[in-house]
């Protein structure tokens, strides 16, 4: 159980760098307060991180809260921050800092929060360390692939909705988007039907060309566009197709700004930018203390289910599963530390996954809870976060 101050810190305080390290910690009062109120109106057994991150959750997945998404971002920038760290240190030729990896796996933590289940996952922060360097991978792949692209084999790729949706959030107006999006139709009609499907260097096109795609947007403007538009030459749907692309661009890659951005005011109170709280109802926070400690007491039998069936495994097999989890060894290293063959780790890897995933189905079938193969395989998917836990492999 932690201390009541440790609790507020976690769910109201955010990271600020300085010359690309960590810095210090900055308190938003308003977060500070709102969770202030929410422990003193809790009963103490309730006063745990787990239970928090999993009412913020539940509030932010709802809306029944305003401030959840804070107390939720808050809570998470500590994962962030050392995911973004790995990930410096990992692809150390990129051009992106400490502070850039930092500022993308802010910006992700609502993808996070949507890919959360509570009922697969027991932790909030420690699937957060799990899926964050993935999500951070991701982005570093795509952006790689976006920006050797050429500005047409990247128009030739995208989806009409992704364009339209990119071209409105630039800010264009109703008229402007479906005349851009018509060029783009035409663009794509006439360039792409001849070049290859796989290239990401497609040539710029020719005069003619643009002559071509001038004259199939005059033709279909009329018939396409409900409001009147002027005809268009090459050069300016040259330029539409062009700024089209930067729009593309944007909006699959906007510029990270920083969400920790704070005013000062004269007394020095650090003050951020965030909605007004909305009333909580108190019969509404007590449903969800009351289903979020059903949820903690299963994880607790979970996890005591789990501590048994590590303890019946022979010694070799529970080296191997310490090793993988707790020290994150991959199964060559494993073979070379323990001398044993890479089908015998690769072995007791597997068959010791299997016999504690049937303790902890025999476990659910002795509450009188069923399984199906779909349960079976989410079961399967909690354990790895179930073992990571418990060997400390999410520090």
């Amino acid at each position: 159980m932690l201390p009541r101050q440790e609790i507020t810190d976690m769910f109201s305080t955010f990271v600020q760098l300085e010359r690309d390290r960590f810095s210090k910690w900055l308190t938003d009062p308003k977060l500070y307060r709102n969770i202030q109120n929410h422990l003193q109106r809790s009963s103490s057994a309730l006063k745990s991180e787990n239970f928090w991150a999993l009412y913020w959750h539940k509030q932010w997945r709802s809306g029944l809260n305003n401030l959840a998404r804070m107390h939720l971002l808050a809570y998470l920038q500590e994962p962030c921050y050392w995911a973004a760290s790995k990930t410096v240190a990992k692809f150390t030729l990129s051009q992106y800092t400490l502070a850039d990896y930092f500022q993308m796996a802010l910006a992700e933590v609502e993808t996070i929060l949507k890919d959360f289940n509570p009922e697969k996952s027991s932790s909030l922060k420690a699937y957060t360390i799990m899926a964050m360097p993935s999500r951070l991978r991701d982005i570093l792949r795509q952006r790689k692939e976006a920006d050797i692209c050429t500005n047409w084999a990247l128009l030739r790729k995208v989806s009409k909705k992704l364009l339209s949706e990119a071209v409105s959030e630039a800010g264009l107006s109703q008229s402007a988007v479906a005349q851009y999006c018509l060029a783009w139709t035409c663009f794509k009609e006439l360039y792409t039907q001849n070049q290859p499907g796989s290239t990401s260097q497609l040539p710029e096109p020719n005069r003619q060309l643009w002559e071509a795609i001038a004259n199939l947007y005059n033709h279909q403007r009329q018939s396409q566009i409900t409001q009147p538009t002027l005809a268009r030459n090459a050069q300016t749907i040259e330029q539409w197709l062009m700024q089209t692309a930067l729009y593309v661009r944007a909006y699959l890659f906007p510029s990270v700004k920083s969400l920790n951005a704070f005013k000062q005011n004269d007394d020095t109170t650090i003050t951020f930018d965030l909605p007004d709280p909305s009333p909580d109802s108190p019969m509404a926070d007590m449903i969800a203390e009351e289903d979020v400690q059903n949820r903690q007491n299963q994880i607790s039998q979970m996890s005591g289910v789990l501590l048994e069936a590590l303890q019946s495994l022979d010694v070799q097999s529970q080296e191997v599963l310490k090793l993988y989890y707790e020290q994150g060894l991959t199964q060559q290293q494993i073979v070379q530390q323990l001398q044993m063959s890479q089908p015998t780790v690769s072995r007791r890897l597997v068959k010791g996954r299997e016999s504690i995933l049937a303790a902890l189905l025999k476990w659910s079938q002795d509450l009188n809870i069923s399984v199906n193969s779909n349960q079976i395989k989410d079961m399967s998917l909690a354990l790895e976060e179930l073992l990571r836990n418990q060997y400390g492999g999410t520090t």
